[in-house]
């Protein structure tokens, strides 16, 4: 068995590559201040496959707590979830249903 990659096997213009690569998610870079598009986008490459959560953690500093709580968000209210001025409104609306 060959371990090399083979790029004949997977020519670089076939529409499956180039699918492919169509729908990777951009990820924001390191140094960005998070805004709720790079929240989302790590979010969607994370539940997408193309990145582990531990890979990401690790790379964005964040703890695996936070970044569950933004998938959360997103399940309960959608991408506006992920605005932290919208979190008070949030919580205080969950405590009311209660």
């Amino acid at each position: 068995m060959n371990d090399k990659f083979d790029l004949e096997v997977l020519g670089a213009d076939s529409p499956d590559c180039e699918e492919v690569f169509a729908h990777l998610p951009e990820l924001p870079a390191l140094s960005e201040r998070w805004t709720v598009r790079r929240k989302a986008a790590v979010i969607r490459a994370v539940r997408g496959g193309w990145v582990p959560i531990e890979e990401i953690v690790r790379l964005y500093n964040l703890s695996v707590d936070e970044f569950l709580a933004w998938e959360r968000d997103v399940d309960r209210y959608g991408v506006p979830g992920l605005r932290t001025t919208r979190f008070q409104i949030y919580r205080d609306t969950e405590r009311r249903k209660r």
